[in-house]
């Protein structure tokens, strides 16, 4: 499994219209083959921060999901706007949250 998490950032003034879009792109990328978790929060709107955090079974899942024609589209319509701290994490032992 793969987890994708970080933060994104728009222009505060940008933010109602980036998290709408970025909201229709979440049902649909919710939907695709591999994936287990996708989903955004505004963790500070003064700032334009979201936080992202995403959970695929495999890199062939996340790389499908990153040249669907939707994410290309809101990355294509978005990347001189948005800049982003985003990692993927190799995830082979998961486990219940109290589990040992």
């Amino acid at each position: 499994m793969l987890i994708v998490t970080g933060y994104m950032h728009v222009e505060p003034s940008e933010l109602v219209r980036f998290e709408a879009e970025l909201q229709a792109l979440i049902a649909v990328t919710r939907q695709r083959a591999g994936n287990l978790f996708y989903d955004a929060v505004v963790a500070d709107p003064q700032a334009g921060r979201l936080l992202i955090a995403e959970r695929w079974r495999d890199q062939a899942a996340l790389t499908a999901h990153l040249e669907a024609a939707e994410t290309a589209a809101f990355i294509e319509r978005w990347q001189h706007r948005m800049r982003g701290d985003i990692r993927k994490y190799d995830a082979s032992n998961g486990r219940e949250l109290m589990a040992d």
